[in-house]
C-alpha cells in the first residue's frame, strides 16, 4: 500500500514542525520507485530509540544500571542498559520484516532472517555503556545497507561485510540534556530533537555542515606513551609544542595549540566535533594495533555522516569508507573531524609533516 504524506512531493519540506517521520516520507516521495520499506524501516528504528530513551531516563530508578555479569564478544563487561538496548532493537528489526541481516556489537554473530528482507542493519545499541552509571551522555549507532539480491538469493554474512560508502542510511542518537537523533539517507545531515511530552522527533538543525577547520581536538592522551612517534608529533603540534610548524600550515590558516576536549563516549565526542568542527581521534597504538573502535557499528557511520556534513573520515592513511571489512567485529583506529584537521593527520601520518 503507498504511502501518503501532507507533503505535496515537489516541495521542499517546511524546518518549522517537520518530524522525523514527515522528513523521511518526503525523501521517499523524491526517490523513484520508492516502496515505503526504506521508509518503514527508518520509523521502526525510531520506535526503538524511542523505546530505549524512555529506560535510559529511569534507569536509577528502573534497576537498570550496574553489570550483568556477563561478558560481550569484545571481552567487555556487559551493562544492564546495554542488554536491554539491544534487546528492544533486535526485537523492533526483526518485527519489521525489512531486515534480511541484523549484526550487533553485542552478538557473536549476525542474524540471518528467514524472508527476503532488502536491507542489512548494523548497530552499537548503546555506545558509551563505561559512562552510564556516571550519568555522562551516551549513544546509540546504526547504519543500514541494501541487500543486492534479496529475492534471489538467502541473507548471508557478505552482506554485511561491505564497505561504508554502499550505505544508504547512518544516524546516532545522542542521550544528554536533550534527546537528539542524527541522521543522513545519502541528502545531507539533519539533526531531530525528541518531545517527551508527545514522544515525537522533530527536525531541529537541517543540513548540518561540519565546519572545514575548528580550534578543539579530542583524544584519549593517557595513551600517549604507546602512540607511534607519527601520533606523537602530530598532538604536540596541536598544542603548540612542535619544534617546526610548516610554513604551509600557517598559510592555510592552522593556528595552534588547540584545546582539548574529551569525553571518552564517541556519540558525545562526535557530536560536538561535527558541530563545531575539530577533530576526534582513537588512533592504534601499541596495546590496541588495529584500532579500538569497530569498524561495521562505529567508524562506518560517523565517517559516512561526517563526509555527508562535508567534513572527513580516515584510519591514518586511508578513507575510511573504503576499507572492505574482512570480519564482523573489525576493529579500526578512526579519525573524524573537520576536513582540514583530518587532512592534517593524514599528513602526519604519511610522513608530510614531522
Amino acid at each position: 500500500m503507498a504511502e501518503h504524506s501532507s507533503i505535496p512531493s515537489f516541495l521542499p519540506p517546511p524546518v518549522g514542525g517537520t518530524t522525523l517521520r514527515e522528513h523521511v516520507l518526503h525523501g521517499m516521495h523524491a526517490a523513484p520507485g520508492a516502496t515505503g520499506e526504506f521508509t518503514s524501516l527508518l520509523n521502526h528504528i525510531s520506535l526503538a530509540i524511542r523505546i530505549i530513551n524512555s529506560r535510559v531516563r529511569s534507569a536509577g530508578l528502573a534497576d537498570l544500571l550496574g553489570y550483568t555479569g556477563e561478558t560481550n564478544v569484545q571481552g567487555e563487561a556487559v551493562q544492564k542498559l546495554d542488554a536491554f538496548s539491544n534487546d528492544v532493537l533486535l526485537n523492533v528489526l526483526q518485527r519489521s520484516g525489512h531486515c534480511g541481516v541484523i549484526a550487533s556489537e553485542e552478538l557473536d554473530e549476525a542474524i540471518l532472517e528467514n524472508n527476503h528482507g532488502k536491507y542489512v542493519a548494523l548497530f552499537d545499541p548503546l555506545d558509551g555503556s563505561s559512562n552510564i552509571d556516571t550519568n555522562v551522555g551516551i549513544g546509540t549507532i546504526f547504519a543500514v545497507l541494501r541487500r543486492s539480491d534479496p529475492k534471489l538469493s538467502p541473507p548471508a554474512l557478505a552482506d554485511a561485510l561491505r564497505p561504508g560508502r554502499e550505505i544508504v542510511a547512518a544516524g546516532y542518537v545522542l542521550y544528554g540534556p536533550s534527546t537528539v537523533f542524527v541522521l543522513s539517507t545519502g541528502q545531507g545531515v539533519h539533526s531531530f530533537t525528541l518531545d517527551p511530552s508527545i514522544g515525537e522527533f522533530f527536525l531541529s538543525q537541517p543540513d548540518i555542515q561540519c565546519p572545514p577547520r575548528g580550534s578543539c581536538y579530542s583524544v584519549n592522551e593517557g595513551n600517549y606513551s604507546r602512540w607511534t612517534p607519527e601520533i606523537q608529533s602530530w598532538v604536540r603540534w596541536l598544542k603548540g609544542d612542535a619544534k617546526d610548524v610548516p610554513p604551509a600550515a600557517e598559510a592555510a590558516g592552522f593556528k595552534t595549540p588547540y584545546g582539548a576536549r574529551y569525553v571518552g563516549s564517541l556519540v558525545a565526542d562526535a557530536h560536538r566535533t561535527l558541530m563545531k568542527g575539530g577533530i576526534f581521534a582513537y588512533p592504534a597504538d601499541a596495546k590496541s594495533k588495529n584500532g579500538k573502535l569497530r569498524l561495521l557499528y562505529e567508524a562506518n557511520p560517523m565517517a559516512y555522516l561526517f563526509e555527508q556534513a562535508g567534513g572527513g573520515a580516515t584510519n591514518g592513511t586511508e578513507r575510511i569508507l573504503d576499507i572492505m571489512p574482512a570480519e564482523l567485529h573489525q576493529r579500526t583506529p578512526l579519525v573524524i573531524g573537520s576536513k582540514d584537521d583530518v587532512a592534517a593527520f593524514r599528513q602526519f601520518m604519511v610522513g608530510e609533516r614531522r
